[in-house]
């Protein structure tokens, strides 16, 4: 062995990186432990012990409604006992399809007393992809919002869904009545049937290193979504992991719910926010950058987890007015590149500086971050988590030395038990316990980590991971497209927006438009996804066995934009 990692050369299937120097140790914040004991237990054991160490300390704070986490314990176990008496067994799927609004917490919980395993769905997709999650799954229960129900009804009466619960804003403010129903039909119900229900203290049997507890869908360049299987003790992990991270997170802080909780990323700092008895401002329209703005003033806001999108916006507005946003002590950004431009801009109108990290719903999601207080290197996404391991390996599985570029492959408590029904994907992706991430990535003699590109053709436009395939089979149903060819282009605003270039079957040539195509697209896909821009071309670069070539249409828009 040479080489400051001391496992240089060793090949990925004969080594569990046991022997590794972990060089970057040494760079961790002051009161950051490197080897954490993490309990090994059911993942909604963490709000039952915030209501136990914080009972009658306000958890949530929602358009003026004060929420303990006493009270937001007893509702999770009003939804257990909903769940228990609609049928919901041990291992049954149930979508949670909801913004960050105050449900989150109890029905997550809720879901895993019974031994449900949660599917996290984003509130905007349509009946299309709700009911390709649906049939993946196996879920026959979703709760959703009652202002989307249109897109759900559907699949309640095509038998997709049993059972319905319908969500409303209302349900948590002030004053307000909790909505019933959005109409009378069997298998709907609305969150005030919910809290009508007993609360039970009975929770199913849980092995936490092998149940699933959420299974978080991403893409690939082979197809639609795989379900990642998280289990109880991943979601644990990460988040004790993401508490430790900030050694000065304490119950005094207030964070702000700006990451949607529907993703593994949101998800994990609702928990850290939980773990540590914080107070959490839910924002159910995070990209309402004067509301984020003014709430980050009003309730003191002292820790700021945010996408790169969601900084890009707060600039704009306050370069145009002032805030005062002297109560924040953590800024941090994942889920995409971080602009270096922008997070100088932020450091320099705000005085507080934005720490980059990296994660993937593989992992739970997050793997890495740049220390929060000490060395932090601009366009790196910082140090590998305590008790992950993380290298660089070359097409052969082989360990490359600091500096030299190669795919990004993970080990850690946090990484996933597999895809859910995808058993070759699953041995793809695991290999002898090390996660492949499709990432190019290099890292440097101080142990940084640095993303140079994607292996995948993940397209990442704010902070929302795009799949070209998902959309290129949506496109491929209009009876226009002969062929096409989805790729991101540069954004300065979300990082880069979809495009779609197109071929068009012959007679259709001026009879659709790049409008046609959008509004088509629109109908079939959340409104993230929808390409921006449309091309046609006489024919698409191809390959010599006749692939598509991705690759040399986002070559030839990267020359355009200079």
């Amino acid at each position: 062995m040479s080489g400051i990692l001391g496992i240089e050369g060793q090949n990925i299937r004969e080594t569990d990186g046991s022997g590794i120097n972990r060089i970057w140790v040494k760079h961790y914040d002051e009161g950051v432990r490197d080897r954490l004991d993490y309990p090994v237990m059911p993942a909604y054991r963490i709000l039952e012990m915030a209501a136990e160490k914080y009972g009658n300390k306000v958890g949530t704070i929602f358009f003026g409604n004060q929420i303990t986490y006493r009270q937001a314990k007893e509702a999770s176990d009003k939804v257990a006992g909903f769940l228990f008496d609609i049928g919901i067994e041990k291992g049954d799927r149930v979508i949670f399809a909801l913004p960050n609004t105050p449900h989150a917490a109890p029905i997550m919980a809720g879901i895993l007393k019974v031994g449900g395993i949660i599917v996290q769905c984003n509130p905007l997709y349509t009946q299309r992809e709700i009911k390709f999650l649906a049939e993946d799954s196996g879920a026959k229960t979703m709760f959703c919002m009652d202002m989307l129900y249109s897109n759900v009804s559907p699949l309640l009466d095509d038998g997709t869904l049993d059972t319905v619960i319908t969500c409303s804003l209302q349900d948590f403010m002030v004053g307000a009545t909790m909505p019933d129903p959005p109409e009378k039909r069997k298998g709907l119900y609305s969150w005030k049937n919910v809290m009508e229900a007993e609360k039970t203290e009975r929770r199913a049997e849980i092995n936490p290193k092998e149940d699933v507890a959420m299974l978080q869908y991403t893409g690939g360049t082979t197809g639609f979504p795989k379900g990642v299987m998280l289990t109880h003790f991943n979601i644990v992990a990460n988040a004790y992991q993401a508490a430790n991270w900030d050694p000065k997170a304490s119950s005094a802080d207030v964070g702000i719910g700006m990451l949607p909780v529907f993703h593994s990323y949101g998800m994990t700092m609702m928990n850290v926010g939980i773990l540590v008895g914080a107070t959490i401002i839910p924002m159910p329209d995070p990209r309402n950058y004067p509301m984020v703005l003014q709430a980050i003033q009003t309730f003191k806001v002292t820790t700021l987890a945010a996408v790169p999108t969601m900084y890009i916006g707060m600039l704009k507005l306050l370069e145009e007015n002032g805030y005062d946003l002297s109560s924040l002590r953590v800024c941090t950004s994942g889920a995409a590149p971080l602009p270096i431009e922008v997070k100088r801009r932020w450091e320099e109108l705000t005085g507080k500086r934005i720490t980059e990290g990296y994660g993937l719903s593989e992992a739970s999601p997050i793997t890495h971050g740049n220390p929060i207080y000490g060395l932090n290197k601009e366009g790196s996404v910082g140090l590998p988590y305590p008790d992950t391991i993380a290298v660089v390996i070359d097409d052969e599985g082989n360990i490359l030395p600091p500096g030299e570029v190669g795919e990004l492959v993970i080990r850690g408590p946090q990484v996933m038990k597999g895809y859910w029904n995808r058993k070759e994907e699953t041995e793809n992706t695991l290999i002898n316990g090390w996660l492949l991430t499709g990432d190019m990535a290099k890292m440097d003699e101080d142990g940084f980590f640095y993303i140079v590109d994607r292996k995948k053709d993940m397209i990442i436009a704010g902070g929302f991971n795009i799949y070209p395939r998902e959309i290129e089979e949506v496109l491929y149903e209009h009876p226009a497209v002969a062929e096409a060819a989805v790729v991101g282009i540069p954004d300065p605003y979300r990082g880069e927006t979809v495009k779609a270039f197109i071929e068009l079957k012959p007679g259709w040539k001026g009879k659709v438009t790049e409008e046609d195509i959008i509004k088509f697209c629109k109908e079939r896909l959340a409104p993230y996804k929808v390409p921006k821009l449309v091309e046609f071309r006489d024919e698409l670069p191809k390959s010599l066995v006749g692939k598509v070539l991705r690759r040399v249409l986002r070559e030839e828009e990267m020359r355009k934009q200079g």
